[in-house]
């Protein structure tokens, strides 16, 4: 005999089967690397494997170890860390490349009863993944050659007159996005939201998901990043950058866009001093940690617990949020 209570057990049931994936947000510097190594090393403690899933758009790339300050061997503590690395910057990583990936990831984790603990700052990663991602056909490339050499204030322009409500939305000076929703509009026929509302192919309705948003105090954080960029300045990150400047790579390419990566090419080529260019790095990464902190703490769901700190961060009270 069928019961409600029946139905109500299979919806549980199916839920636990879900696979669990723990999902650790912050701005960079934030400290959210180490809070994922410590919650890894707690779940492996008490007996369940763990694997630690890269979210950060610069992490992915093996030329930025310094500049992305990706984990080293001693900092992971034997904890399994994937997706880091693992693109070489000659090739892009979209957002759709990396999803991908990191769905197979998560999958294989699953498949051995591990936890994945998704950590970075990358918000269009994070969103792909979870809620997919918009099926737009490829630009026509005499539209997109048109589109990328026009003047920005032209695109801007055009933008407004093709799709108002896109260009609404965005800064005149936002290079990226208004080239990006001009040449959907003129090589689709349809605006960029178009797309957006058939977004396909996230798993956030497949997964068990247990987020946390790490907001450190703006102060603090802003005074780790001008300390971490002179670290990385005085530590091989000038190497970083002359090894990828030797490649002749496209200056379009993601890699050569991380932060820091043009403004160590500036001191290399001898068009900034070294204080000047350290100033500049230090400068960018603030920005960059900015408008990060703004994005996670007003583009996610309001039910995604935030923890504010300054110093530390209390691992007991993260463990319990993220049901570690």
């Amino acid at each position: 005999m069928i019961t409600e209570n029946s139905f109500e057990n299979e919806s549980v049931d199916n839920e636990a089967k879900r696979p669990r994936l723990a999902l650790i947000a912050g701005p960079t510097a934030s400290g959210k690397s180490d809070l994922a190594v410590k919650l890894a090393l707690r779940a492996m403690a008490s007996g369940q494997e763990a694997v630690i899933v890269n979210a950060d758009s610069a992490q992915v790339y093996t030329d930025l170890r310094v500049l992305s300050a990706r984990p080293s061997d001693e900092e992971m503590q034997g904890v399994p860390h994937v997706l880091y690395g693992a693109w070489d910057g000659a090739q892009a990583c979209s957002a759709a490349d990396w999803a991908n990936a990191a769905k197979r990831e998560i999958t294989a984790a699953h498949a051995r009863a591990a936890l994945s603990i998704l950590v970075g700052g990358t918000g269009l990663y994070m969103r792909t993944l979870l809620e997919g991602i918009a099926p737009v056909p490829d630009i026509d490339p005499e539209i997109r050659t048109e589109v990328r050499a026009m003047p920005l204030e032209l695109a801007y322009g055009a933008l407004q007159s093709e799709d108002p409500l896109r260009a609404a939305l965005l800064a005149p000076a936002d290079a990226q996005r208004v080239t990006r929703a001009l040449e959907v509009v003129r090589s689709t026929g349809y605006p960029l939201a178009h797309w957006q509302t058939r977004l396909s192919g996230g798993i956030a309705d497949s997964i068990d998901l247990s987020p946390l948003i790490l907001l450190p105090e703006r102060q603090w954080l802003y005074k780790r990043c001008d300390l971490r960029f002179e670290l990385m300045w005085h530590g091989g990150a000038i190497a970083e950058v002359e090894a990828l400047l030797a490649r002749n790579l496209s200056v379009d390419l993601p890699v050569m866009r991380a932060i820091g990566v043009p403004e160590i090419a500036m001191f290399c080529r001898g068009e900034l001093s070294q204080s000047e260019g350290i100033a500049a790095g230090q400068q960018a990464t603030r920005r960059y940690a900015k408008r990060q902190y703004t994005w996670l703490n007003n583009q996610n769901p309001g039910t995604w617990p935030r923890v504010t700190y300054e110093n530390s961060i209390d691992i007991d009270h993260a463990a319990s949020l993220l049901r570690i």
